[in-house]
């Protein structure tokens, strides 16, 4: 079918598609407006026009004075230790990439290129060629290699586990259930960790129509009801008075998720409600775990009343939920906080294992999600199509790290570390080179991780602001915004494909990415490996030219990049069919086989088990976790601290753009604290607080309310690390920012993934000055 043609003029943002407003077709925006087709456009895009004229934005190419002097005497400044406390040098943009290409070449000859890391994680900006992060690896490819990481802090545990078991994430996520079909199909939808509307304002890449809001209304409204196991009420709201009759919150204790779905699957077997013909044709493993749950294996029954002892369930209500899931038509729906925790493995393959015990996988509507909520794509009833692709070049490097294991590898070079099935060692990091992210605000342990940054020899930087990252860097260079450049705007299953025209001015001496990695490559000897000896403009078409014939495989019909480019957007046609998760497996599993080892849904996975990791055994297991309220610590620390997503940013993006400013309570971060908790330690609504662990300290907000389990608190994460002393590791965080309290270990020995939800915390009120916040202010310049 053929994609229509629309004149618009739109901004293409990972938190939505908006209209520019502006005095002429190709004037800089004066303000921006949702898409009249989107139900819930997301206010993040209204506000960031006036981030871009922020104080905090980086205006010229900045180095570091301690590294600087040390550079000009031909020697490496010790390690880093000046770094965030030393003032920066403006230098001009040939200095600063003369300079840059320079040291790549001192670290690449000397040290070999498996010493400059390169991973660069984070989100970056929207765009399918200005894409910081791809950008950054096809540079360093061009010049030899880097070493890069795996997986990510979302989904550590996750993208270790899945394809194991059923399908590997990525594929996962766009063959969910359209919202569509579970209006029409699901009669019990059973969430761990809610649908949080707040996360779906976003898609990696972009988002043309925000769903879940409405989704979740039309599926209350056509009488399907919620079960939400969550210690936070608003993980799922439901508008409407059919919403509010629909839904019920059980406030489970943190960390017992795993427990709850085990006794569930427990109590099916047992009432002999499960399906053992589907059990028997699409899954492999099923006996070797239902002797588990039925205690043949450790004497324990993990019933009902097991798992009420851990969760803080009532039996009666595990019980009667068992039933009621097996009568209908069930979905159990995971948020990816789940997986973010010790043994984050477990709930994901228990999910998994539950809805197959149920026997409903590959019906519409029921099965699993993980999950509805976290972003928009899942739950897309568009087409299904890869859109256009910026090539990385190869890597010749081997070398890797896991994503969230970074303070280590900086640590301990030449250590071992276990990772899905292999053993593998830790490169000497000599150069980090970062696009597009901000470690100092997704790492956790800030300041374990702020000792560790001071290791490598030197940190560059390509930044639009000056975030709690790039104030840690050696060398800094500014960076254009997704709104001052052209691209091409696309995510999966999306309908619209956005040509990308600016509507801001950046900076006057911003540059792209690409041209600053041009000029590097150009200093490198590897500028035609890298261009092609193509300017950006040639690049959109070439990528474009290169997609048509993928479209056409997925049925769609692309106009040239000249009549795309004029008009402003593309419309993709409908699909034929409602999507439907793992209906063709489910008719034909012979035919239509999963890509796991045995081609069936794996519930025992002997891959698993031949590894012989003991926080990881071959099927899902109730393994307590390190620190949780169960554990010992909790005497010390007798709170449980969820750090989760943001209402108001994505992740840190944006966090000095008005809406978020605004959000905020004396200038700190909120933190949620149940009524009981507050009156226990004296704290009243928006008091400053002191939270607290061994790890760290922050300031934040106090918001009470009835919508925390008690012993929780939740405090988002987002505001940019900012400590009294900066640069100095142990500083009390002024802002409020969660990981400078998160413990940084690895979820299990399988994935090495992220376990921030796993954190005992300690709160008071905070006495004396208030420490004003200086998380958007630039640091000092001084002259060379």
């Amino acid at each position: 079918m053929r994609a229509t043609l629309e004149n618009r003029r739109l901004v293409w943002a990972h938190w939505g598609a908006y209209e520019a407003i502006a005095d002429s077709p190709t004037a800089p925006a004066a303000s921006l407006r949702g898409l009249p087709e989107d139900p819930d456009p997301s206010p993040i895009g209204l506000e960031m026009l006036g981030a871009l004229r922020s104080a905090t934005r980086v205006r010229r190419p900045a180095v570091r004075a301690g590294w600087l002097a040390a550079h000009r005497r031909g020697e490496i400044d010790g390690r880093g230790a000046g770094r965030g406390r030393e003032p920066f040098v403006e230098v001009s943009w040939d200095t600063a990439l003369d300079l840059v290409a320079a040291e790549l070449e001192r670290v690449r000859s000397r040290h070999g290129n498996a010493s400059i890391f390169g991973g660069s994680y984070g989100w970056s900006s929207a765009g399918r060629f200005h894409h910081a992060q791809s950008q950054v690896h096809r540079f360093l490819n061009a010049i030899g290699g880097y070493v890069r990481h795996t997986d990510s802090y979302s989904l550590g545990a996750a993208r270790v586990l899945m394809p194991h078991i059923v399908a590997s994430i990525d594929e996962l996520m766009a063959i969910h259930h359209g919202w569509d079909v579970l209006a029409e199909h699901t009669k019990l939808f059973v969430s761990f960790g809610g649908v949080p509307a707040k996360n779906a304002q976003i898609s990696a890449g972009g988002t043309a129509k925000h769903r879940a809001r409405a989704g979740l209304a039309n599926m209350a409204t056509n009488g399907c009801r919620f079960v939400n196991f969550s210690p936070v009420a608003s993980d799922l709201e439901i508008a409407g008075p059919a919403g509010e009759r629909a839904l019920e919150w059980i406030p489970i204790r943190p960390g017992s998720d795993t427990a709850v779905m085990l006794a569930l699957a427990c109590e099916t077997i047992l009432a002999n409600r499960h399906d053992e013909e589907f059990l028997h044709s699409h899954c492999a493993g099923f006996w070797r775990w239902r002797d588990y749950l039925l205690g043949r294996t450790d004497g324990v029954i993990k019933d009902a009343r097991w798992a009420a002892a851990i969760s803080g369930v009532s039996a009666t209500r595990l019980c009667t939920l068992a039933a009621e899931m097996a009568e209908v038509r069930t979905l159990v729906n995971l948020s990816w906080s789940m997986q973010r925790a010790d043994h984050g493995e477990q709930p994901y393959w228990a999910a998994v294992s539950l809805a197959a015990v149920l026997g409903q996988i590959g019906l519409p509507g029921g099965g699993f999600g993980v999950g509805y909520g976290p972003v928009n794509l899942i739950g897309s009833p568009e087409r299904k199509f890869g859109g256009p692709t910026l090539a990385q070049g190869r890597n010749p490097v081997d070398a890797f790290i896991p994503v969230a294991r970074i303070t280590d590898a900086l640590e301990s070079p030449g250590a071992e570390f276990i990772y899905n099935g292999g053993i593998h060692r830790y490169p000497d990091l000599r150069l980090v080179y970062w696009a597009g992210g901000n470690p100092f605000h997704h790492h956790q342990d800030l300041n374990r991780f702020a000792r560790a940054w001071q290791r490598p020899d030197t940190i560059v930087v390509n930044e639009q602001a000056w975030t709690a990252t790039a104030k840690m860097a050696d060398i800094v260079l500014p960076a254009t915004t997704a709104y001052e450049r052209e691209d091409i705007g696309y995510s999966t299953r999306e309908a619209l494909i956005v040509a990308m025209k600016p509507v801001a001015t950046p900076p006057p001496e911003a540059r792209d990415d690409y041209a600053i990695f041009a000029g590097l490559a150009r200093r490198l000897g590897a500028e035609e490996t890298y261009t092609e000896g193509l300017d950006a403009r040639q690049w959109l078409e070439r990528l474009w030219e290169e997609s048509i014939p993928r479209a056409a495989a997925a049925g769609i019909e692309l106009p040239s990049f000249a009549a795309f480019w004029e008009a402003g957007a593309v419309r993709l046609p409908p699909p034929a069919e409602p999507v439907v998760m793992f209906g063709a497996f489910r008719a034909d599993p012979e035919g239509a086989p999963l890509a796991t080892p045995s081609g069936r849904i794996e519930i025992f996975s002997e891959r698993i088990a031949s590894f012989g990791i003991a926080d990881c055994p071959g099927h899902p297991v109730w393994i307590e976790p390190g620190e949780w309220l169960g554990s010992p610590e909790a005497q010390r620390h007798p709170l449980h601290m969820i750090s989760d997503q943001p209402f108001t940013k994505l992740h840190s993006q944006l966090d000095f753009a008005p809406l978020s400013r605004e959000a905020r309570i004396q200038e700190r971060e909120p933190v949620w604290i149940h009524p009981a908790d507050a009156r226990e330690r004296g704290i009243t609504d928006g008091d400053i607080v002191r939270v607290f662990n061994d790890r760290g300290a922050c300031l934040a907000a106090a918001v009470v309310t009835e919508r925390m389990r008690p012993r929780v608190v939740k405090l988002s994460t987002g505001a940019w690390w900012d400590p009294v002393e900066p640069g100095v590791p142990g500083s009390l965080d002024k802002h409020g920012n969660p990981n400078v309290l998160t413990r940084d270990v690895p979820a299990s020995g399988l994935s090495q993934g992220c376990a921030a939800q796993s954190c005992l915390v300690q709160i008071e009120r905070f006495e004396g000055a208030l420490p004003p916040v200086s998380a958007f202010d630039p640091p000092r310049f001084v002259a060379e």
